[in-house]
């Protein structure tokens, strides 16, 4: 059926690219574009060819884990797993919808091209043999949160705009994918509850316990907390005001990953925890505000009082 070759290429996960934001907001506060309305237009333009290179992701990823699938409680009954789909037209779909994002990036520009390109690649490393990164403990979390800072070089080249990106920000973006991803992997240890079920179905459960997971959530929440430290002290100190609300959030979300049939585990099911979803508005329109309002105070606050290269 055609519904289920539209299943696997996800489009209920194309909220993921609002993860975009904030390389579109920050690239405009830095380097307001000269043509806004036509700005957003290219923008619009970005978004729609990020929602189809996720989608040629997410079609390769289905069809190759459907092995593995199949020993699981609840995906195996996706097309893959469950035998509904033909393989020529599964690889038609996917190299369709990667040739059309390639397509539409082409007119954005060139640089959004090549991260357009890079987060094609990345699918296929992360998904294909024999590199299959995700069959490997750790590397599997960092290889699904560099998508992060992807995403942020895909808004922030949606707008034209001509500057380098800051490297403390795109590693701050980066481990806070990486700390979701955590996450997610404890939850589905936890939601599972059979290590031989777990192991079964994907190789780094061999290696992850809960222990392990909690302990890498704990470094990648820190490197974030760190490298976002820098970007905002050297960039726009006014974001600090905006730190207790990242902190808030990354405590819920934790939170989240500890709930029975957490929604951590299904990324698109988390609408459905409101208090979340409230905080995450409330987070955001509080860094948007910081974004654009100037506190000459704060940068006094901030300045060094001992001598630098200590």
């Amino acid at each position: 059926m055609i519904r289920d070759y539209v299943n696997m290429a996800r489009p209920d996960h194309w909220f993921k690219n609002a993860f975009m934001l904030p390389g579109i907001l920050i690239a405009w506060v830095a380097s307001p574009p000269e043509q806004p309305l036509s700005t957003l237009g290219w923008i619009g333009l970005g978004v729609i060819a990020a929602c189809l290179a996720c989608s040629s992701n997410y079609t390769i990823n289905e069809w190759l884990d459907a092995p593995e699938d199949k020993l699981h409680p609840e995906k195996k009954s996706r097309p893959a797993a469950a035998g509904r789909v033909k393989a020529r037209i599964v690889y038609f779909e996917w190299a369709f919808l990667a040739a059309s994002a390639l397509t539409l990036a082409w007119f954005v520009g060139l640089m959004f091209l090549l991260s357009l390109l890079m987060l094609l690649v990345m699918g296929l490393l992360y998904n294909v043999r024999p590199v299959r990164l995700k069959d490997i403990p750790y590397l599997d979390v960092l290889s699904e949160g560099v998508n992060n800072p992807l995403r942020l070089l895909l808004g922030w080249y949606a707008v034209g705009s001509q500057l380098v990106p800051p490297a403390s920000l795109l590693l701050a973006y980066w481990m806070l994918g990486a700390f979701l991803m955590a996450i997610k992997r404890l939850a589905e240890m936890r939601h599972l509850n059979d290590r031989a079920v777990a192991m079964a179905y994907r190789q780094s459960f061999r290696h992850y316990t809960a222990e392990r997971l909690l302990v890498s959530i704990v470094f990648y929440a820190s490197a974030f907390a760190f490298f976002a430290g820098v970007f905002l002290i050297r960039y726009r100190v006014e974001l600090i005001l905006g730190v207790p609300f990242l902190a808030g959030f990354m405590a819920m979300y934790l939170r989240v990953g500890f709930l029975p049939d957490s929604p951590a585990r299904r990324p698109e099911h988390l609408y459905k925890d409101r208090n979340l979803m409230i905080y995450i508005v409330l987070a955001v329109l509080a860094l948007v505000v910081c974004m654009w309002i100037r506190m000459p105070w704060l940068n006094a606050l901030f300045q060094p009082t001992i001598p630098a290269g200590l």
